[in-house]
Formats: structure tokens, sequence, C-alpha cells
């Protein structure tokens, strides 16, 4: 807005430079590609991000599946490298010896974290396998997806506006080292003869 004020009221002012007006436009420009390109590239990037993960989402949806996992017997539980008050709920789950079958029908066991605070023979969890029994993370869910589809647009978009930014102050940084240059040169020029106008010599 700045910008496109001072475009305004440098329109007929006869101290304005030809530098002063290139600064304004040179921001004008920087104002409309932020305006324009910054949602242009946030939308394409967070869309094209949307499709890709929503895509793993049904891959994942497909070729993961929930057991029900039975404790054989509780594991000795690692020493926690922190305070337990402090722990997170995922140190203080217990370590157990399970067993559970896999989509294929095949039989699996092996040791796992359960989700239970005094685990005891017989008792039941849920995990994630794929079709043949190997456990898996829990599989992305659509509503998780498209909010980082939306960081990621979001990203992009302030990833943009801050480039623009940075090429502007580049730009205008450039055009005022010029200036100050050439202002050096006038200076030398008519320096050695400040003061001596209309004296004899």
């Amino acid at each position: 807005m700045r910008a496109i004020s001072g475009l305004w009221r440098w329109r007929h002012n006869a101290l304005c430079r030809a530098t002063d007006l290139a600064e304004a436009w040179v921001a004008l420009a920087g104002l409309l590609l932020i305006l324009s390109l910054a949602p242009l590239i946030g939308t394409l990037v967070g869309g094209a991000a949307q499709d890709a993960l929503q895509r793993s989402v049904r891959d994942q949806q497909e070729s993961r599946h929930r057991v029900t996992a039975t404790v054989v017997r509780a594991l000795e539980r690692p020493p926690l490298t922190v305070h337990p008050e402090g722990a997170s709920a995922v140190d203080l789950r217990s370590r157990v010896l399970a067993g559970w079958t896999a989509p294929d029908g095949s039989r699996h066991e092996g040791p796992l974290m359960a989700g239970i605070d005094d685990p005891g023979t017989g008792d039941r969890f849920a995990i994630w396998t794929d079709a043949h029994g190997r456990t898996v993370a829990r599989p992305l869910d659509s509503r998780t997806a498209a909010t980082h589809a939306v960081l990621a647009g979001f990203g992009a978009a302030v990833a943009t506006a801050a480039l623009v930014e940075t090429v502007r102050r580049i730009v205008v940084w450039r055009m005022v080292r010029h200036r100050y240059a050439r202002l050096e040169q006038e200076w030398g020029r008519a320096g050695p003869d400040w003061g001596r106008t209309g004296a004899d010599s």
C-alpha cells in the first residue's frame, strides 16, 4: 500500500528522482507478485500434497490390517531414561511377548509394546500388521493427511512470499548502492570547488 501511495504522490512531484520512482515500482511489483504468486504456489503445492497423501492413505488402509494380539507373558521393561512424571505415554507402555494371527492365517509371536498398565497372560490388545503378519505403524487417516496438505500449501505460500520479498530487498539495496556511488562521483567532481563560487582564481 505504501508503494501505491508513493507512486500516486510522486506523479507530478518535481523533487521525485528517477530512482525513487523505480524503487516504488519495484515495491509495487513485489506486492503484486506476493498477492498473486504466493496463493497460486500454495494452492498448487497443497493440491499436489493432498493427492499424494490421500493416495498414500488408500494404499495404507488396503495393505495394513488391525488384528488382535494376545499376551503370552510380560517382558522386563527397560529402565526409564527420564523421570517417570515427565515420560510420554509411549515410554510408559508395557513390553510383552505376544502372539497374533495374520490376515493370511499364519501365526506369529514376538516382543511388542502394549498399551496395558499391568499385562497378564491372555490379555488382548490391538496391533497393526501387513498381510503377512509383520507389525507396521497405524495407517494414516484422511483428516491427518488433509491437515498435512494444508500445512504444506501454507508453507509453500509463505516461502514464496519470503523469496519475492528477499529479491525485492536485494534489488532495492543494489539501487541504493548505485545511487550512493553516483552521489560520490558527483561530490568528487564538485567537492574541490565547494565554497569558492565567484572567487577570482
